[in-house]
């Protein structure tokens, strides 16, 4: 049976395209001192931690002119395409907002005070002990969108620019230093062209250009390129799909699941599990995640939590309810080998997951993006402060700052698990337990791995239940739940090769949770022809993941969520 690489099939992508020198005049352009690109827990926390320390420092604060701070943010509002778990580790949060209850945050479900960890086998399950990386008691479980929209109105408050619906297309470089971004235009057809609503893009300069664009960082992965930075390992991910119910009987404890309806084996690479958290009295969130190296062509993430949902102990949970919300997002998993050498270059730095701060076993990033766009705050105030030009090399404090962070420690620790994990349930599991234990001194050294797009892919036989509109649900309505606000005429923003081997077609087709590929036609001959509808994209990043480059839609498309 043939087995093909997506990677065999990349579409060409150059660095100029998304990086460009500065043109505009000085009147055609505008001008801040700090710009954060991603309205996320990083570009949030860095702006409004930046906007702490410039209140008690009106000299400092001058030096950035008119506007000292920018949020750019690519959703309707910000919060719209904030996605996650989202069970928070508190400590961030605590130092952002001294003398604030963390439970009594808008968006804030309570403190997590029991939990369960099951093994999954289709129609029947076995409750474990909970393993030490599943230990949740003391975080919370929060509402990511809307905890964003929260810190959002708090950095307004202090005086930060927010700006919504704004896509930041390309990276500003100036000989070896970023001096901002270009926004992407609005009010375009399908062929590139001006509607009557049209809107140019502008230059926004900065002297720091803070990148927390979050999982899949468009302008992050361009400067990584242009400066050529890079990791030990290249980064990988997996992809989580995740539902909103109202239910009648309130769940009581967050519950994580191995196994069904994966393979626990390690011949197809099925490495994920799920994750369901209570959302107050009336409400819970359930979502399924699995790494996007696996072989099987057939495998349908949004799909194989339809299934999951079938089993006995989940079918319990949500029967009687009501599902309300939808939604799809990619995490970066490549951990410690995959963070780049280099965090900062002259005028900017990378934060959050854009970075890779991430620790797979505990599935836990927010804490990671918030402390680092706060130490970005904090590397840019202390330089002012000196009087650095901040396109120099003023920014390496930032790189020192994280390695000298628990985010270092944290994911050192932690930095051969996934490659652990990967080998199956049963080989993978006791060797994790080991690396716990000894926090990654044993098994030691650093385990390789590839990109997820140069694992090979073979055709699956996978079936999954017709969907019922009560407990299982297709992928269409499942976007229109999620708010997508995407115009049907807009310029597709999807880079694939649209003419590709079929097992490579099937899984990308299975692959993306909104629908967006479609096989249009065979000739019989060794390729099939793709059909792409990219106004269902809800940009969870998947393809770029798995062949292809998803690039920034028009500002103010894709999703709107408000609950997840």
């Amino acid at each position: 049976m043939a087995r093909r690489r997506p990677s065999d099939y990349r579409p060409p992508v150059r660095v100029g395209e998304f990086v460009q020198a500065p043109e505009a005049e000085e009147d055609e352009r505008i001008d801040v001192g700090v710009c954060f690109v991603g309205g996320g827990p990083a570009g949030l926390a860095g702006a409004l931690r930046l906007a702490q320390l410039l209140e008690a420092d009106p000299a400092t604060a001058e030096k950035l002119g008119d506007t000292p701070i920018a949020v750019l943010d690519k959703g309707r509002v910000v919060g719209a395409h904030l996605l996650s778990g989202a069970v928070v580790n508190p400590s961030a949060l605590r130092d952002l907002l001294p003398g604030e209850e963390i439970g009594s945050l808008p968006g804030c479900y309570g403190e997590v005070r029991k939990e369960s960890v099951y093994i999954m086998r289709k129609g029947w399950e076995v409750r474990i002990p909970t393993p030490p990386p599943f230990h949740n008691k003391g975080n919370f479980v929060f509402s990511l969108s809307q905890l964003g929209r929260h810190l959002a109105e708090r950095a307004e408050e202090m005086g930060v620019m927010v700006l919504p619906e704004t896509d930041a297309q390309k990276l500003l470089v100036r000989g070896q230093s970023v001096v901002g971004v270009r926004t992407g235009d609005k009010g375009l057809d399908r062929d590139g062209q001006p509607l009557g609503s049209f809107e140019p893009g502008v230059e926004v300069h900065a002297q720091t250009t803070v990148l927390s664009e979050g999982t899949q960082g468009h302008l992050a992965g361009a400067l990584f390129e242009r400066f050529l930075v890079h990791g030990d390992m290249p980064q990988v991910w997996s992809l989580g799909v995740k539902e909103v119910w109202r239910v009648d009987h309130p769940l009581d404890r967050v519950v994580h699941t191995l196994g069904w309806p994966f393979r626990l084996g390690s011949k197809w690479k099925e490495l994920g599990g799920s994750f369901i958290y209570p959302m107050g009295e009336d409400m819970l969130t359930i979502g399924l995640v699995c790494g996007l190296d696996t072989l099987d062509a057939s495998l349908s993430v949004h799909d194989s939590l339809q299934l999951f949902k079938t089993h006995p102990l989940i079918r319990r949970m949500l029967e009687g309810g009501e599902r309300i919300g939808w939604g799809a997002k990619t995490i970066p998993e490549g951990g410690f080998l995959s963070i780049p050498h280099r965090l900062s270059v002259p005028g900017a730095i990378v934060t959050g997951d854009s970075a890779g701060f991430v620790n797979v076993p505990k599935l836990k990033g927010i804490h990671y993006a918030m402390r680092s766009g706060m130490l970005a705050a904090e590397t840019i105030y202390e330089a002012l402060k000196g009087g650095a030009e901040l396109n120099t090399a003023a920014l390496t404090g930032y790189d020192e700052r994280v390695r000298r962070s628990h985010i270092w420690s944290d994911l050192r620790k932690v930095r051969n698990m996934r490659q652990a994990l990967g080998k199956g349930m049963f080989v993978g599991a006791p060797i994790g337990g080991i690396m716990d234990i000894t926090r990654g001194a044993l098994p030691g050294g650093s385990w390789k791995f590839h990109r997820d797009a140069e694992e090979p892919v073979e055709r699956g036989d996978r079936e999954y239940p017709a969907p019922d509109g009560t407990l299982t649900f297709d992928k269409l309505s499942s976007v229109f739940l999620s708010g997508n606000r995407s115009r049907d005429d807009q310029p597709n923003h999807i880079r694939v090769a649209e003419s590709v081997p079929r097992e490579v077609a099937e899984a990308w087709v299975a692959m993306c949770p909104a629908a967006v590929y479609e096989i249009d036609g065979d000739d019989g001959g060794p390729a099939v022809r793709l059909k792409l509808s990219p106004s269902n994209c809800v940009q969870c990043g998947a393809i770029t993941a798995r062949g292809g480059r998803l690039t920034p839609p028009e500002g103010g498309s894709g999703p709107e969520y408000t609950l997840t």
